[in-house]
């Protein structure tokens, strides 16, 4: 059903099955009171928000437009924390661990962003890729390059993402066209902060790329920007791999631990994205909860690059924030259920059993939860900005059998998220614009509409 020839363009109503949380879901529990499931129900858009829900069986009034999906799962869009623009042109590299392949791969293909048309081409690709996998909010590593972060900024706001991004700071340890100084790495953050920070749904991440890429100086004046700018975000990575925790040892004796080197630069706070956490002690766990900063786990990237099994329950039960990231190019996928799907195999590595509602929970709600975002994003509450995605639960004879015969909820999203991904997306709508529909990237959706119909 398509009533778009009668209906206002801002009011647009989605006829599925709604899922989304309330709260977190406890640890190993397959029947939680934080899932809201809500089958057969009319989720209502309007002016680029959720406007609320109703059951099927209750038509929406003249002047929307609507569209019948019975039978096809709505969620509110992905939230991926920790990802990295240029590296899909790397992305499937074979046969580094993590210092490897920074040097062998990373590096290199983030050299060509100092060229402004590579740059403004890479964002493009780059988050159009990120939509038509269902993300439509994400905190972003660039390069060096201050060009490249402001195509990122500026592709994000032509598509009205929510996005963290800053200009990455790497002062040492890199090779040459990879290296800022102190001085000018201020003045171009500054500059950026100026220029996007707040702008619509952009939002600055003070982005260090990790400590042994950092003077002291150069941590310090991160954190310095911090306290300047109290709404800003931070992102680096801590503890990913053993050998790289040994020369963070090496560069920084006098810190207890790599987690203790952002701590006293002042880089530590409820607005910090620390990538991976693998390597971590249990005084790391309760410094995180104390300062609330959170970990982005990259369970693809873990298991590619080979870097050990991230302790999930150990850091929740510290109380400390997790969320759940692609970590591409390390990660193989910028495809969340993929994520999802590794993260289960990661904690069934280290003897724990992830159930669906953890994973989907730290990659919506949960991470919103974490950015300070929970009123905006990753639910499908009235009043949040309506990225909102459509899946099939199944796609393919294999999945479209197995589907059959689960027996309760927990059991078929367990499904949808282990045999599933992009291919399982039918639309995706970010602040209310449809941006991507059935295989293809759209403006405002009125061409795929047609086609659909």
């Amino acid at each position: 059903m398509d009533s778009a020839a009668t209906a206002a363009p801002d009011r647009v109503a989605l006829r599925g099955d709604l899922l989304d949380f309330t709260a977190e879901p406890a640890w190993g529990e397959t029947a939680s009171p934080a899932v809201r499931f809500r089958a057969d129900h009319w989720l209502m858009i309007e002016g680029g928000r959720i406007a609320g829900a109703q059951p099927g069986s209750q038509p929406p009034a003249p002047g929307w437009r609507c569209e019948d999906h019975r039978g096809r799962l709505i969620l509110p869009g992905f939230i991926d924390t920790h990802v990295h623009s240029p590296q899909i042109d790397i992305i499937a590299s074979y046969g580094a661990e993590l210092l490897d392949w920074l040097n062998t791969y990373t590096f290199p293909a983030e050299m060509r962003h100092a060229d402004p048309a590579v740059a403004v081409r890479g964002a493009e690709v780059f988050l159009d890729a990120l939509i038509a996998h269902g993300t439509t909010s994400a905190v972003v590593f660039p390069t060096v390059h201050k060009v490249s972060a402001d195509a990122l900024f500026a592709a994000a706001a032509a598509r009205g993402m929510r996005l963290a991004t800053g200009k990455v700071l790497m002062d040492r340890n890199a090779p040459d066209g990879l290296r800022d100084d102190v001085d000018q790495a201020e003045r171009d953050c500054v500059d950026l902060i100026a220029r996007w920070h707040g702008r619509g749904r952009l939002a600055y991440a003070v982005t260090v790329r990790f400590a042994p890429t950092s003077t002291p100086a150069q941590l310090a004046m991160a954190g310095s920007l911090c306290a300047a700018h109290p709404g800003v975000y931070m992102q680096t990575h801590v503890a990913e791999n053993e050998a790289e925790v040994r020369w963070v040892r090496e560069l920084f004796p006098a810190a207890r631990s790599y987690l203790d080197v952002y701590a006293r630069a002042g880089l530590l706070g409820p607005r910090s994205v620390l990538a991976h956490g693998v390597w971590l002690d249990d005084a790391d766990r309760a410094l995180l909860a104390e300062s609330g900063a959170q970990i982005a786990h990259s369970p693809s990237s873990n298991l590619f690059l080979g870097s050990g099994l991230f302790g999930w329950r150990a850091a929740r039960e510290a109380g400390a924030a997790v969320s759940l990231a692609s970590d591409v190019g390390g990660g193989t996928s910028l495809s969340m259920l993929r994520t999802m799907a590794d993260a289960y195999k990661v904690q069934a590595m280290a003897g724990e059993r992830l159930t669906a509602w953890t994973a989907l929970h730290a990659a919506t709600l949960g991470a919103a939860t974490a950015l300070g975002l929970e009123g905006e994003i990753g639910s499908l509450e009235a009043g949040c900005t309506a990225d909102i995605c459509i899946w099939d639960w199944a796609a393919g004879p294999v999945a479209e059998h197995r589907m059959s015969l689960a027996r309760e909820l927990h059991e078929r999203v367990f499904a949808w998220i282990t045999l599933g991904d992009e291919r399982n997306l039918v639309a995706a709508f970010v602040a209310g614009r449809e941006r991507y529909r059935c295989g293809g990237m759209t403006t405002d959706g009125a061409s795929s509409r047609a086609a659909a119909a």
